[in-house]
Parts: C-alpha cells; structure tokens; sequence
C-alpha cells in the first residue's frame, strides 16, 4: 500500500526544480523576452516594464505557493498536518491565489478595453475563471481541513 509518506520525497524534488525554474524565469527568461518584444514592435515598448513586472509578480505568487506547499509537506512528514500551524500556510496560498487573481482582472479589463480581436480576452477570461476555481476549491480545502483539525483535537482530548 503507498502512504503519503512516500509520495513527499519526490514530490519535494519536483517542488524544488520547478522553484529553479520560476527563479530562472523571473531573473532571466521574462525581462528578455519583454525586451525583445519592445524591440521588434516599437508602437508597444511603453508595455515592456508593466507587463515585466505583472509577469514577475505572477512568478511570485506561484513560488508563495510551491513555498506553502513544502511547509505542509513538512507537517504531514512529522503527522502534524491537523493542526493550527498547517491553517497558516493554507492561507498564504489562498492569498497568493487572491492576489494573483486581481492582478489578472486588471490584465483583463485593461486588454478586453483595448483588443481589437476577442483571441486574448477570451483565454484571460478562461484563465481568470480556472483560477477563481483554484481559490474557491483551497478556500473549500481548507475549511475541511480547519473541521479534521477541531475533530483531531476533540479526539485527542477524549483520549
């Protein structure tokens, strides 16, 4: 039978080298690229430092995330998962959720203001709606989690 025990070692490999990967993403990748864009069309160069930061502050709300996530891996490796520590790191990937949410509601007034061609509104929308879905289903999570944490306590208080 496989417990979750040994699924936390891999899954910390994969936390780390998609870490690397987003700290290569944001120091390198995302800058050069937003420069050369302002380069080959000079009619959208002033757009290079906003949509730089914007695409930055995406990058940082998913290390937020990958960050959380290695804190509770912690706690399910030491069986403390049900515990008010864990509520902690489940908040600051829903706020990084939230945060990154709003960002993109502003990318999407600012672009569905702006577009001549519905292409690009059209997948923002998407992308704001799955990751409105991505909130609510951690807001969901953990309010199961704040109920197996309160049962755990009472548990051990009858115990």
């Amino acid at each position: 039978m496989f417990n979750e025990h040994r699924a936390v070692a891999p899954l910390r490999v994969f936390l780390v080298v998609l870490f690397g990967i987003l700290v290569m993403l944001q120091t390198f990748s995302l800058p050069g690229q937003f420069a050369h864009m302002a380069e080959e069309s000079p009619e959208q160069a002033y757009l290079r430092w906003p949509m730089t930061a914007v695409a930055v502050f995406w990058v940082l709300c998913v290390q937020v995330v990958v960050v959380s996530t290695w804190k509770l891996l912690t706690l399910v490796k030491n069986d403390r998962i049900f515990s008010d520590a864990s509520l902690r790191w489940v908040d600051a990937i829903v706020w990084a959720i939230v945060a990154a949410w709003v960002v993109l509601l502003g990318v999407f007034l600012y672009v569905g203001f702006n577009a001549s061609d519905p292409g690009l509104p059209l997948l923002l929308f998407l992308m704001l709606v799955g990751v409105a879905v991505l909130g609510l289903l951690m807001v969901v999570m953990r309010a199961l989690l704040r109920q197996a944490t309160t049962l755990r306590t009472d548990m051990e208080a009858v115990i």
